[in-house]
């Protein structure tokens, strides 16, 4: 167990020194976590650029691809995140015996999540179909995400790795292989999509082959690492090798698949948003885009800092440390509120800054001025949402707030938009503005019920799930 990642808390320290103490503990972790999550952005960033500059064909059908591969990736990646609390439980409790058997069982979800992914994503013909592309964008379209298959594996496996790697507090090795994967891209999208070194140019299909290489050089790399390094001396990948057991899959899964339907739901909520406002017209529909790309941005921070209190909560737990998961897992609301209202002021002061550094046309201006406006008024609810969820899933509660984030986004948000968007029954037709509203109301809703959950949850003392699910499978009268 390496202290220095995750230090088990000082007995009888002021509750001021306390606090500053896990909050410097959580940027350790978490400012790694936030270059990975950039790093991992700016291949979108990357792919759509060079894209562009090679044909309209190619960045639509780029952009198609991205968004059909983008909700089945996030799903995966929210379920093997299940890896993270449960291997930092372990490190807490110092039973690290369980550690490569759990990461082994991550591995093979990775393998079967590879082979559905690449089924479905190989197989979007009828997804284009309704589409209605003409034939030369729906056949790079097509090509694109069969190069981008080939990748899945490697990115799926570095995604289980992580499991391990954060799970033991070293957030600094994703974010040097999701460095590497980035710049691996770059240089392959210039060569592949143009046609550089003798090469052909395949345009938008060289961007699904750039990924797959890059992904697939950081898992090799990593997986080098792993086997290599001092740090991960006493944990052998190869060695510790441990056959597929059922009852620790279905642990993983219980609270993995929440977590990944939680990510899609929010995530496809905002691709049915784009397609809703696509009535109201190209200019409406870019402001709309240019509004969330900054406000995704600007996200990675409150959701890397989310991320390394999962961690940091779920070591706590192991560590039987209630006292201060719960203190950092509250105390933490204030750091969050903090980089909201840090955040709101820079969205309403910038606006007309940003607007202009993204587009040079009046009209989409005007729309991305205002929809920030009321991004910046958002801004508290959604970041003290992620961090509750968060806290949440270190305590691997994720059933619940999974139901939540459903009711909040899709049951209350999305209708009300359509409303307030659409219609005069509340209010004089909105337009665009209508949807970031519903945002706000929906946010504001899951940051409510999410602090209820948080704060009246009672974790379980005494045996462990997993510990419980063996003993049901040796003698079913238990439980």
């Amino acid at each position: 167990m390496d202290e220095t990642h995750q230090p088990v808390p000082a007995a009888r320290q002021p509750l001021i020194q306390r606090t500053l103490a896990e909050w410097k503990t959580l940027a350790l972790l978490g400012g790694p976590i936030w270059i990975a999550q950039v790093a991992q952005m700016a291949n979108g960033v990357i792919d759509t650029v060079m894209a562009g500059h090679a044909s309209a064909e190619d960045l639509a059908a780029v952009g198609i691809g991205s968004s059909l591969w983008m909700p089945l990736f996030l799903f995966f990646m929210g379920l093997l995140g299940a890896l993270q609390p449960i291997i930092s439980g372990y490190n807490g409790a110092g039973t690290t015996r369980k550690i490569m058997p759990a990461t082994w069982q991550g591995i093979y979800i990775a393998a079967v999540g590879s082979v559905i992914m690449a089924l479905l994503l190989t197989n979007v013909q009828p997804v284009l179909s309704i589409l209605k592309l003409d034939p030369h964008t729906a056949g790079i379209t097509q090509g694109y995400l069969d190069a981008f298959a080939w990748g899945i594996p490697a990115l799926l496996l570095l995604n289980a790795l992580r499991g391990l790697t954060d799970g033991l507090g070293h957030t600094r090795v994703i974010m040097a292989f999701s460095v590497l994967s980035t710049a691996i891209n770059l240089p392959l999208n210039y060569i592949l999509i143009y046609g550089k070194l003798g090469l052909p140019a395949m345009g938008g299909v060289g961007c699904g082959w750039a990924t797959s290489i890059s992904n697939g050089v950081a898992a090799v790399a990593m997986l080098i690492y792993l086997n290599r390094s001092q740090t991960f001396r006493q944990f052998h990948l190869i060695a510790d090798w441990v056959k597929p057991n059922w009852l620790r899959i279905r642990y993983i899964l219980g609270i993995g698949v929440p977590i990944g339907f939680t990510i899609f739901v929010e995530a496809s909520m905002f691709s049915v948003i784009a397609l809703f406002l696509a009535p109201l017209g190209p200019v409406v529909v870019a402001g709309h885009q240019i509004a969330l790309n900054v406000v995704s941005l600007m996200f990675m921070l409150p959701l890397s800092l989310g991320m390394a209190l999962t961690l940091r909560v779920s070591f706590l737990v192991g560590a039987r440390a209630p006292g201060t998961a719960r203190l950092i897992s509250r105390s933490s609301l204030i750091l969050a509120a903090g980089v909201a209202l840090v955040f709101a002021s820079l969205l309403h002061i910038f606006s007309n800054a940003i607007a202009n550094l993204y587009t040079g046309d009046v009209e989409v201006q005007a729309v991305t001025i205002r929809l920030l406006t009321f991004a910046a008024l958002f801004q508290i609810a959604d970041v003290i949402q992620v961090t509750c969820i968060s806290a949440l899933r270190g305590y691997k509660d994720t059933r619940i707030p999974m139901f939540i984030m459903l009711f909040s986004f899709w049951v209350l948000s999305l209708p009300l938009g359509y409303v307030l968007t659409f219609t005069d029954w509340l209010w004089p037709a909105m337009g665009a503005a209508g949807f970031w509203v519903a945002l706000t109301v929906g946010l504001t809703s899951a940051s409510l019920l999410l602090g209820w959950r948080l704060f009246g949850f009672q974790p379980d003392s005494g045996v462990d799930t997993e510990d419980k699910l063996q003993q049901c499978q040796a003698d079913p009268n238990i439980g």
